[in-house]
């Protein structure tokens, strides 16, 4: 770098220099507001770089379950790093990628077979949506396009991820409005309840010798909404689903790893999934891993003495060992007596802070509060409900000032905290809600 540019940005705050060379994701690029630099994690804080501290109410997009720059997870991954930092997965093996897939394999909802790994949360489905039409193809008696499973089902307001297979899985939103052309054909339903779930059969019963797969975001819609439907129902679809042999696909991505008070929630269910998504808290938030699970059933297809039938899938930083290690660490402390109860506890509170938005329902704009394990959500009541719902920013501003970060999806106002929050900040956190709101 010249001495004069270095000496250019050395006089740039970092606000600034950001605004010369970064876009940012999800983000409104016309006068749009000055990012906020973050210089420290500890816990549930973050760290400004005036020294404000803020608490993380949403666990930075819903990855860090056990709080920032833990050193546990920092001590093991320096170990790693002057160990063995990266080496191709295609013909290659190491320790942390085997080791996180026995450990996976125990406790993930079902008798899982094999373990792929990937990049992140949309590549994880990505995969799962390619492994389930290729199913199809190679047990074709001949490898060709004449397979007669071809389509997919996904709920509406399905959130799957941004890359094309995923988008094109997900409902048609401001998330994908400019790529509608491009995104293939896909069957969507409402998710189940009372109302609709006799014609929700019917028309799987009508559709389902031509479906390959069913893609669902397990009683949480994440992205969408935070949308939430009742187990009762969902178990019911699925039989019918399974009726058909359709491939059941988990996007677990979000709920995965205690969110939803149980470790995933598909053990909610008693209809469990051919193959299951992860990412987000897999790592506790340190790294970028994706993972993809499926049962022997889809496993089996692949063992061929057909080249053609091999899965030409895969990433150059695929199970790479320090993300690997990052989810091993995590996984130690998840499964810790103390983090399980500190996930009950959570839980417990949104629920009792549940029945406290509740009674303000008649006083206040906000509409249709619900709970599942360590997320609440509510809606403000203003405008349409709607992504680009401008409450969102007023909110998150608002919150700031008050040391709290929250970052609502439209009108949608939900909390996702760190498994390590303590009493004073989860207080902090609903105090900071209810002033808001009374404002």
């Amino acid at each position: 770098m010249c001495k004069v540019l270095k000496k250019y940005i050395c006089r740039m705050t970092l606000q600034e220099r950001d605004n010369e060379v970064i876009w940012h994701p999800f983000t409104h690029q016309k006068n749009r507001k000055p990012p906020l630099p973050i210089v420290k994690g500890e816990g549930t804080i973050l760290f400004d770089e005036e020294g404000k501290q803020y608490i993380d109410a949403i666990s930075s997009w819903w990855v860090t379950l056990h709080g920032h720059a833990h050193k546990y997870i920092a001590e093991k991954l320096y170990q790693q790093a002057i160990t063995l930092e990266q080496v191709i997965f295609a013909g290659f093996t190491h320790e942390p990628a085997v080791s996180l897939a026995e450990r996976l394999l125990t406790i993930l909802p079902n008798n899982f077979s094999k373990i792929f790994y990937s990049d992140n949360g949309s590549t994880s489905t990505e995969v799962a949506i390619k492994m389930s039409l290729q199913y199809w193809w190679n047990n074709n008696e001949k490898a060709t396009d004449s397979f007669k499973r071809k389509k997919i089902l996904a709920f509406n307001d399905a959130y799957h991820g941004d890359t094309f297979g995923a988008m094109s899985v997900s409902d048609r939103s401001v998330f994908t409005l400019a790529f509608h052309d491009k995104l293939f054909e896909v069957f969507f339903i409402d998710t189940p309840d009372e109302t609709n779930i006799e014609e929700l059969k019917s028309i799987i019963s009508k559709e389902g010798e031509s479906i390959a797969a069913f893609i669902y975001e397990p009683l949480v819609q994440g992205a969408g909404g935070i949308r939430m439907y009742e187990a009762k129902w969902m178990d019911e679809l699925l039989k019918t689903v399974k009726l058909f042999d359709i491939i059941c696909i988990a996007d677990e991505v979000m709920t995965g790893f205690g969110r939803t008070g149980n470790l995933f929630a598909s053990q909610y269910l008693t209809e469990r999934p051919d193959i299951i998504c992860l990412s987000k808290g897999l790592t506790g938030g340190t790294m970028a891993l994706g993972v993809t699970a499926c049962t022997d059933r889809i496993y089996q297809a692949y063992l061929s003495e057909d080249k053609l039938k091999t899965f030409f899938h895969g990433h150059s930083f695929t199970a790479n060992p320090l993300a690997c290690t990052a989810a091993l660490a995590s996984l130690d402390l998840l499964l810790q007596a103390e983090c399980l109860h500190k996930i009950s506890w959570i839980s417990e509170e949104n629920r009792r802070f549940s029945d406290i938005l509740s009674t303000l329902n008649n006083r206040i704009l906000i509409k249709n509060i619900r709970v599942l394990g360590t997320i609440i959500a509510f809606e403000i009541d203003k405008g349409k409900d709607e992504y680009l719902n401008e409450v969102a920013t007023g909110f998150t501003q608002k919150a700031l000032d008050m040391g709290v970060y929250i970052r609502p999806l439209g009108n949608t106002v939900y909390i996702m905290p760190p498994y390590c929050i303590t009493k004073e900040e989860l207080t902090k956190v609903y105090d900071t809600i209810l002033t808001i709101l009374g404002n």
